[in-house]
């Protein structure tokens, strides 16, 4: 009996069962078993499939080895240093800080291999890692510089009362500090034999030469000067006997600060004394002598106020008088506004290691109480340098240091930067654009580490 068999569409065409010399085993086992099976029927067939088996296990298992390198080489993903939430599928730019997006290492990636020289290198010079790295990019910036200051009088709007005559303070009609006055209002009275004289004066010129006018303007002209009013003189004159005290007005409107040796005032804060003396009363008493020309009391408008803001020493160059500045009141943070720089003091004051800048601006009805602490930033126009993270740089006590990558490991190297901004620092020297670094230099160190610079 001839056994008639329908010819396969595959013979002819080797199949795929691997790669290598897996492949071209099993086709030779392959071409074994058809020359069989013609010659001998299905049942010779059997040994030599039994043969391929090992051969077949060995190819299924390098198939699936392959796999995931296959997927994961096909799904390449890129990411912000700064941001890692954002995540593309292709090159491009961080649409928050506009830094060069970086390709992500994935599990499936496969790392290169280290050899032996690398891991034997000194461990304070060289760190291997396979942290993202960045370039040092050449841009304009616009530079916001944060300080703090503090809210304070305006010192222009600075009134004194003093004393024209010599004498007794013979009644005080204000109590107590930061007490509000008008202009206007009366503030004592003071007896002064001074005043009684010239007084006496005019009235014996009334009485015994009243042709002489030289003499008798003069007197009217002497009292004025000593502090009686006009409607104090003509009173005198109209009734022939002196006035025992004269008054004292006040010409501003604002808060009552004494300007004795007692209540002096803090350095570089105008009217802002010691707080366990705001709520005494004056040091000013009823019966107590001054003398002619002494500044009795100050008088301070609250609705003027200076935004005094503290300048370091590295950012003083870049803020002038015009720009644009934000307050923000920690009393009132719901007040925060917008004003300019008016003026650059142009020394440091004592005991300060930082500069001083005022900013003017109205406070009505004391909106923003004065003394409270203010937290500032500067809009100083912009700036065209080398960025880096700020999180690339690690500082070492005065020095600034990168992680270059150099072959498969990073090596620490010292650089010299400018200032800081929005999380970026300015590169002054030490760096190149076509040099990588370590987007985030503390992962490379931890708590006892000791970096040594390669000179």
């Amino acid at each position: 009996m001839k056994l008639i068999m329908k010819k396969d569409k595959s013979i002819g065409n080797p199949p795929q069962v691997g790669a290598g010399w897996q492949s071209a085993i099993g086709n030779f086992f392959l071409c074994l078993a058809r020359r069989s099976f013609s010659v001998g029927g299905p049942f010779a067939i059997w040994p030599f499939a039994l043969c391929l088996l090992p051969f077949a296990f060995i190819a299924c298992k390098e198939t699936k080895r392959e796999q995931p390198a296959t997927q994961a080489a096909s799904k390449e993903t890129y990411t912000c240093p700064m941001h890692p939430q954002i995540i593309k599928d292709k090159p491009g730019t961080c649409p928050i800080c506009g830094m060069d997006l970086v390709k992500k290492i994935t599990a499936g990636e496969k790392v290169t291999d280290v050899s032996l020289n690398d891991l034997l290198r000194p461990s304070n010079q060289y760190v291997l890692s396979g942290i993202p790295t960045v370039h040092i990019q050449q841009r304009n910036e616009p530079v916001e510089i944060n300080t703090y200051g503090f809210i304070t009088y305006d010192t222009r709007q600075e009134g004194t009362i003093s004393s024209n005559v010599a004498g007794r303070i013979e009644k005080l009609y204000v109590k107590h500090r930061f007490q509000e006055v008008s202009k206007g209002q009366r503030i004592m009275d003071i007896y002064s034999p001074e005043l009684q004289t010239a007084q006496q004066n005019l009235l014996f010129l009334l009485q015994h030469d009243a042709d002489n006018q030289v003499l008798i303007s003069a007197a009217r002209q002497k009292l004025l000067l000593l502090g009686i009013n006009n409607q104090q003189l003509e009173q005198v004159i109209k009734s022939g006997k002196p006035v025992f005290t004269v008054s004292v007005f006040s010409g501003y409107s604002g808060h009552i600060h004494e300007s004795s040796p007692e209540a002096m005032q803090q350095p570089g804060r105008p009217g802002m004394k010691d707080v366990s003396l705001i709520t005494e009363e004056l040091q000013l008493k009823e019966g107590m002598y001054v003398n002619k020309g002494q500044n009795l009391l100050t008088i301070y408008n609250p609705s003027k106020a200076w935004a005094v803001l503290n300048i370091f020493s590295g950012q003083a160059g870049m803020v002038k008088v015009g720009d644009k500045v934000r307050i923000m009141p920690e009393t009132a943070p719901d007040k925060d506004f917008r004003a300019t720089i008016n003026f650059m003091e142009p020394f440091y004051r004592p005991d300060s290691k930082t500069a001083t800048a005022r900013v003017y601006f109205n406070n009505p009805d004391m909106g923003i109480p004065i003394g409270s602490q203010v937290k500032a930033v500067i809009f100083a126009g912009a700036r065209t340098a080398r960025w880096l993270p700020e999180e690339a740089v690690l500082t070492l006590g005065l020095d600034k240091v990168v992680f270059i990558k150099k072959e498969d490991a990073f090596i620490a190297h010292k650089i010299e930067v400018g200032i800081v901004n929005n999380h970026l620092i300015q590169v002054l020297n030490g760096l190149t654009e076509q040099d990588e670094v370590a987007a985030n230099a503390q992962y490379l160190v931890d708590s006892e580490s000791f970096i040594k610079v390669k000179q």
